[in-house]
């Protein structure tokens, strides 16, 4: 029996609202016992210091991008598993953009397979009387597939959806926007009685044209093609007209304007069966960054002005939105290195996000330590149709402990992920995450 005691650590749990110091005994796998202070334990046991440490549920990436198979030059399985490990994810949904791309049963059962072997393949232990964070993540997390919507041939197509529900899926998701709206009405109404999740980018391509930011003040300062915000809202009412009909519960990817804040609120008051995201670079920056002209900035949807920014928060925290995403994206360092226009869009974020966040909205106030843990665990949970973690006794240890303290520098030996593709490459941050648990 692996048995850890954890003494006097910060315990955060958004399922039962409660935020509170206490020992917590973790055995196997298993949360066995809270207090405020043990003293009962296995003579085994390895006791941890926590004191100004957090102990939170798992973070729950709602989707990101795997690059395996196809893309292993910007990320592999594992790479990737070991990121969200080191980010305190236990939990990650990968998009279907891979080559092949996860559009069938065959393909996505290799890609489970595989995971599963990554999962079972003993990991080095990791012990001490302080926790540090390991060269390597003790422990990978659950990865999770989102099925292709529409074949390659540019979203002309539908795939076999009942066949893919049969399938080891999450639910269903292109990463790429769906403007045939004839097809997105039949793709909602071919999968409600699939009662799968189903996750949709609400972008007008035509609208957004080649631009490369947010149209605004900025975009004509730096000399970069703009995107306008009505590239988004125009094809997110058309979206929401469509839920209104069809009556199919949708998630709604890549929220960046303020207008979409305001078109989600009216819609979820009006009862659309309705969940939101956005990106956690679109919290942290706005237009105005974009003045360096790193490549690592170019996103899709383009960072927002500053007004976007702060609704962007107060949706959040409002619950007009429900969670944050990662959107990890990784890219080798040669796809990433040209002009600003030529770069392509994403940025990698699995093992950056929680620490950034947390400075920018903890450290700040202007968020509690709670506010966040539900935007990137409970929420995300629910926006999946999966149970939420609880911080409990007898329920399984998929844990994240956090050290808000920890000074680090974002390097090449700091990072688990194979790409470098950040703003914040080789800068410093504090806090971070020192072990996860993914039983």
């Amino acid at each position: 029996m692996t048995c850890e005691l954890l003494q006097q650590v910060r315990v955060l749990d958004p399922v039962a609202g409660s935020d509170r110091v206490a020992d917590v005994l973790i055995e196997d796998g298993v949360v066995g016992a809270i207090a405020d202070a043990l003293t009962d334990y296995p003579a085994d046991t390895s006791i941890h210091n926590c004191q100004g440490l957090i102990l939170g549920p798992g973070l729950i990436d709602l989707y990101s991008h795997a690059s395996e198979p196809g893309f292993e030059a910007r990320e592999t399985l594992e790479s990737l598993m070991q990121a969200g490990a080191a980010g305190g994810f236990t939990q990650i949904a990968v998009l279907p953009a891979t080559a092949p791309p996860l559009d069938n049963p065959a393909t996505i059962s290799w890609l489970m397979e595989k995971v599963t072997h990554l999962r079972q393949r003993k990991q080095p232990g990791h012990h001490s009387s302080r926790l540090t964070p390991p060269a390597s993540p003790s422990a990978l997390p659950h990865l999770h597939c989102w099925a292709a919507l529409t074949t390659e041939a540019r979203g002309q197509q539908m795939t076999d959806l009942a066949d893919l529900a049969t399938a080891e899926i999450v639910g269903f998701a292109d990463g790429n926007p769906v403007n045939n709206l004839l097809l997105l009405r039949r793709l909602l109404e071919y999968l409600n009685p699939l009662g799968k999740p189903i996750a949709l980018w609400a972008c007008d391509l035509e609208l957004a044209g080649n631009g490369v930011m947010r149209e605004g003040p900025e975009a004509i300062r730096f000399g970069l093609a703009g995107v306008p915000a009505m590239a988004e809202t125009v094809a997110l009412s058309a979206l929401l007209e469509c839920v209104e009909t069809t009556g199919t519960p949708v998630h709604l990817m890549r929220v960046s304007t303020a207008r979409s804040v305001d078109l989600i609120r009216l819609a979820k008051a009006r009862g659309l069966p309705i969940t939101a995201s956005t990106s956690w670079m679109h919290l942290l920056l706005n237009s105005e960054a974009v003045g360096s002209y790193d490549p690592n900035l170019r996103l899709n949807p383009p960072l927002g002005n500053s007004a976007d920014q702060e609704a962007l928060i107060n949706g959040l925290q409002t619950g007009i939105l429900d969670a944050i995403a990662i959107d990890h994206t990784p890219y080798t360092y040669e796809e990433k290195t040209v002009a600003f226009a030529e770069a392509p869009p994403g940025a990698i974020g699995l093992e950056l996000a929680l620490p950034l966040l947390w400075q920018a909205l903890v450290e700040t106030n202007r968020w509690t330590p709670l506010e966040l843990w539900r935007c990137l665990s409970l929420h995300p949970a629910r926006c999946l149709h999966q149970q939420p973690g609880a911080i409990a006794v007898g329920e399984p240890a998929e844990l994240t402990l956090y050290d808000p303290h920890y000074p680090w520098v974002i390097d090449g030996q700091s990072l688990r992920s194979l790409s470098r593709n950040t703003p914040w490459f080789e800068q410093p941050v504090t806090g971070r995450v020192l072990k996860t648990w993914c039983d």
